[in-house]
């Protein structure tokens, strides 16, 4: 792992997520060490699925969230501030299917427009996998068990419980094939 890399995220979203939500920096830490297990699977992209998974939920800093709406302020945020690269930017606004989300809060069009989704479906698919097979904790999780948390906390009829319910299917499916990939991985 190369740690400049990996290590300015890890710092940026400390700073960021550390104090004010401690909670989803725990989050955060534990969709990057998930992360850095199934790294290899995307092969010399491994360091940005860490970077990504680190910041993917930098967006909810209280003095970022300026639509509301994490993924695209977060992106905003890492571009405007940081220059981080498109990769990286995309990754964090497209996260999980964030589009779907998007699209529920009026935002799809802006999204998409910004920060268009990567032409690279593993590493879109090891970032789902990652985030949804984290608990709010930080702990591992079955990506069933994680999306009926979710909508549990938010509500089923709230924004995230009707996205989260929308991209259900999807969700499961990247975690499938990212499974089946790792499964597939010489021992």
């Amino acid at each position: 792992m190369d740690e400049e890399m990996v290590g300015w995220p890890r710092r940026v979203a400390a700073a960021e997520l550390g104090d004010a939500l401690p909670r989803r920096w725990a989050h955060s830490r534990g969709v990057a060490a998930r992360a850095a297990e199934i790294g290899l699977i995307v092969g010399k992209d491994a360091d940005l699925l860490v970077s990504a998974a680190i910041l993917h939920d930098v967006g909810y800093a209280p003095r970022l969230a300026t639509t509301g709406f994490h993924p695209l302020d977060g992106a905003r945020f890492l571009r405007d501030e940081h220059g981080a690269d498109e990769w990286l930017t995309s990754l964090v606004a497209n996260h999980s299917f964030a589009l779907l989300e998007a699209e529920e809060r009026g935002l799809r069009e802006e999204l998409a427009r910004e920060f268009p989704l990567l032409n690279d479906p593993l590493l879109v698919d090891a970032l789902v996998c990652c985030d949804m097979t984290t608990t709010p904790d930080g702990d591992r999780t079955t990506v069933r068990e994680r999306v009926a948390e979710i909508v549990d906390r938010y509500g089923a009829d709230s924004v995230v419980g009707r996205f989260i319910r929308r991209a259900a299917p999807e969700i499961f499916s990247s975690v499938e094939r990212i499974e089946a990939a790792l499964a597939n991985q010489p021992r």
